[in-house]
């Protein structure tokens, strides 16, 4: 009789990896999803007429795309939230913000990201509707309409973010400061004829006392003095080939565990310098998802 050749330990082993590597390339190639084709915000310059806009608060979460059917990322990464959480949402597209708090970011984008994240976490966060994709009209038709639709959903975890006018520039300002001083990020101007639009355009304009962008961690420096033992500074590249060092914004915390070689982070600035690179730039945090979609992000 022939005996049969048994395998080596090593290569069964090898061949469950393999296995369990193709499980999860075929799981995430499944739930994929196309990035969606969303509206982003160009800097407002105060040369708008403001009687042409609506005004609303700019959420610092993770923007949510619902497609009907699932909720993703606007790069299209799936977002795996509990039944509950969606159940009773429309058949057609909401554009919003996965929120927590005033400063809690971090917290709200780490759930996000997190599969199969606890109903307890999900329950901290609200989903604020801004926008219907495919309603069809313009957004002073729109306005009314995400409010029906929320108002249908009857869940109190889903708003709809408030749309107001203004009169003037300094009823703007205001507006903007009242948002600052709860520890808001900013405004949002929305042009009541606009139909929904894919891309950057005067069609929706930000509002913010700062400029925010992202960058590529390429080098970290050492501390000196009090930040001896610690990270003194980053050396980053932005999405168009710029390089600069940015050492300011940081915990002692975020020092002591800087973001790594190759990830993404996202700085804040004021204006730029006659070389073009950002003025007075300061960490605000470390991207989640890897590089930006394009140079200029963000709603």
């Amino acid at each position: 009789m022939r005996r049969k050749e048994k395998t080596h330990p090593i290569t069964r082993l090898l061949a469950i990896v393999a296995a369990i590597v193709l499980f999860f390339v075929l799981n995430w190639a499944v739930r994929a999803a196309p990035a969606p084709q969303v509206t982003l915000a160009e800097r407002y310059d105060g040369q708008s007429d403001l009687a042409d806009y609506w005004v609303s608060e700019k959420f610092d979460g993770v923007r949510g795309y619902w497609t009907g059917e699932a909720l993703i990322t606007r790069g299209g990464t799936p977002i795996d939230p509990p039944a509950w959480f969606t159940a009773g949402w429309p058949d057609t597209p909401m554009d919003g913000e996965l929120w927590i708090d005033y400063g809690e970011f971090a917290r709200v984008s780490g759930i996000v990201r997190t599969h199969d994240a606890s109903d307890r976490q999900w329950r901290q966060i609200s989903y604020r509707v801004f926008d219907l994709p495919e309603h069809g009209g313009e957004f002073d038709a729109r306005v009314p309409a995400i409010r029906k639709t929320v108002a249908a959903i009857d869940q109190p975890w889903v708003v709809a973010i408030r749309q107001f006018k203004v009169d003037d520039p300094e009823a703007l300002d205001t507006a903007l400061a009242r948002v600052l001083a709860r520890g808001g990020e900013g405004l949002i101007l929305h042009r009541g004829d606009a139909p929904y639009r894919a891309g950057r355009s005067d069609d929706v304009l930000k509002l913010k006392p700062y400029e925010d962008a992202e960058a590529r961690v390429i080098g970290i420096n050492p501390g000196q003095g009090r930040l001896e033992g610690l990270m003194g500074s980053l050396d980053v590249r932005t999405p168009d080939g710029r390089e600069f060092a940015i050492g300011s914004g940081f915990t002692d915390a975020e020092r002591a565990d800087p973001p790594p070689l190759g990830s993404w982070i996202t700085y804040r600035y004021n204006g730029e310098t006659a070389t073009g690179l950002p003025r007075f730039a300061r960490f605000l945090r470390r991207r989640p998802g890897g590089p930006p979609p394009e140079p200029s992000t963000g709603r």
